[in-house]
């Protein structure tokens, strides 16, 4: 019984595709996969970002390909995907991290004040840049779209794989000012449960991780104040609603990472799950 259950957590030497692999939370997905012998291909538009997971990784003796790709370019997604398929073959298991913010579709305040239309250092919904919040939809949901349109396919023709989608808490309770951002993670969980429905048939399961709150440097500008280095009042409130007390390590999405490409999860599809330390189960 004990060996079976170590069996269905078991990942080794099948393959790991991740878009936005250079960078800190997908980075260490990438690298905590490839410490358990899948071979991993790190997607990231940034290039050396993405060569130093990869040499990490195979410093330690795992196996790893860097893959310059902007996930709102086929052309680019399709080249990556043939240039796996040649190295290795056909992929197993995706990643859609690639994804963030821009502040420039942010607003200053959590709630409006007509007074403020009239004040020059507040960013209020009629300030808000149409342009960024374009952006963030096209990275966010319609770049998770694009990827899995091309590496979904080879799994749907061997009949076995598994998606794993990068939403946030933000996706299911909006969060106050980050608007555009909250918007296109709540696409992003749609289409995992549309995608999980269409693809239910062969043998290709989607699910979604909702992370909360992890100290990533596009979270920062929120909030740290960059005066003194001291976590803001907003960073106060958000370590007040968290019931584990604290902000996200990227070493706590591996735990869900692995269950949820694993066939220890060989029943789940369709699912969300938060990561969060209790964030959205708290309320008073």
């Amino acid at each position: 019984m004990a060996q079976d259950l170590m069996n269905a957590f078991a990942l080794e030497n099948k393959i790991a595709v991740i878009t936005g692999g250079g960078g800190e939370l997908c980075g260490a997905m990438a690298m905590a996969l490839g410490s358990l012998r899948v071979k991993v291909a790190i997607l990231d538009k940034n290039l050396d970002n993405a060569k130093e997971r990869e040499k990490t990784i195979r410093k330690a003796g795992g196996f790893a390909l860097a893959l310059a790709c902007d996930v709102l370019e086929t052309a680019q997604l399709k080249d990556c995907c043939d240039a796996i398929s040649q190295t290795w073959g056909q992929p197993d298991f995706l990643v859609n991290g690639a994804g963030g913010n821009d502040p420039r579709g942010t607003t200053s305040e959590e709630f409006f004040d007509l007074k403020s239309i009239a004040d020059r250092d507040t960013t209020t919904i009629y300030d808000l840049d149409p342009e960024a919040y374009r952006q963030v939809f096209d990275l966010n949901f319609l770049g998770t779209f694009l990827t899995t349109q091309i590496f979904s396919r080879p799994m749907v023709q061997k009949g076995s794989g598994s998606i794993v989608n990068i939403s946030s808490l933000s996706a299911a309770g909006p969060l106050t000012k980050v608007s555009a951002y909250s918007a296109a993670k709540a696409a992003v969980s749609n289409f995992t449960r549309w995608l999980a429905v269409y693809f239910a048939r062969t043998g290709v399961r989607v699910n979604a991780m909702a992370p909360g709150f992890f100290m990533t440097e596009q979270l920062r500008f929120l909030h740290v104040d960059p005066e003194t280095g001291r976590l803001s009042a907003r960073a106060q409130k958000v370590i007040e609603h968290t019931p584990l007390g604290r902000y996200g390590d990227p070493d706590d999405l591996i735990g869900t990472l692995i269950w949820l490409l694993s066939d220890a999860s060989k029943f789940v599809t369709g699912a969300i799950v938060p990561v969060d330390g209790g964030f959205s189960a708290y309320s008073i």
